[in-house]
């Protein structure tokens, strides 16, 4: 990764006196150029674009890694405008390039949490070296993208619809219910994290759904069936990286209402 670089500027004065002494004076100056952003990330502030934004808080706090945000407008449909295609050709958010690799181009918001895990985790801070634990890491991670994250999307759309259909909203809601069960269950062994004892990439792209779930599944619904997942997501939601994380690219409260410590 780039760091800040520094130039140094050399300044030779040389003068005659009247008596014929040279005197040279040297004068050097060393200004350190600002570092360009090493990434710029494209996002919304939906759960999928938050996990792209608190990985990159994690990293930056972990190791000073620097990014730019671009925030992306769907009232004006910016996500299907051909040069956004060009670094997303599935016209969503969020979607990142990399400067500091040649602007390589990443997209979906799994690959974006291992893609920044292999190249800024020289330590393992969001995906653990081991390869036991990074597997388990990673099946938690393909879980959400495949399970909690589409059935929960769904729930939310269809509990919010116009036109109310009653086995949509029943078989979304019902799912990802039995989905948090299964978070419950895993943490019945007593593990602090969803991939063991160690956070990780797992933990920021579960959350980020979880904390949204009266979002998508009513007012009404709570985490009182699922008491381990309760104490999991306020732990998580503790940490200063993912207190900056949510509120990129905006502000939002719910943090401040819902997660106190």
């Amino acid at each position: 990764m780039p760091f800040a670089t520094k130039r140094t500027t050399t300044k030779t004065t040389t003068r005659t006196a009247a008596d014929g002494t040279v005197t040279t004076t040297i004068e050097t100056t060393t200004a350190s150029t600002p570092k360009p952003f090493d990434i710029t990330l494209y996002l919304a502030g939906t759960p999928n674009g938050k996990k792209a934004s608190i990985a990159l808080e994690e990293l930056s706090q972990a190791y000073g890694i620097t990014y730019n945000v671009r925030s992306i407008d769907f009232s004006k449909v910016e996500q299907k405008e051909e040069w956004f295609l060009k670094i997303n050709p599935n016209g969503r958010i969020p979607a990142i390039v990399d400067h500091a690799r040649g602007d390589f181009a990443v997209f979906e918001s799994g690959a974006i949490l291992l893609y920044l895990a292999e190249h800024y985790d020289p330590e393992g801070v969001l995906l653990s070296k081991d390869a036991d634990e990074r597997s388990t890491a990673v099946q938690w991670v393909m879980w959400q993208m495949g399970g909690l994250g589409p059935m929960q999307g769904q729930a939310g759309h269809f509990n919010g619809a116009a036109e109310k259909i009653p086995y949509a909203i029943n078989r979304y809601t019902d799912e990802t219910k039995r989905l948090y069960s299964v978070m419950e269950r895993a943490f019945s062994d007593g593990r602090e994290y969803l991939a063991g004892n160690k956070y990780s990439i797992a933990d920021i792209s579960s959350f980020t759904w979880t904390a949204y779930h009266q979002f998508s599944l009513g007012k009404d619904f709570t985490l009182e069936e699922y008491p381990l997942v309760n104490k999991w997501l306020h732990k998580i939601a503790q940490r200063n990286a993912v207190v900056a994380g949510m509120n990129v690219p905006t502000k939002i409260t719910l943090l401040e209402n819902d997660f106190k410590a």
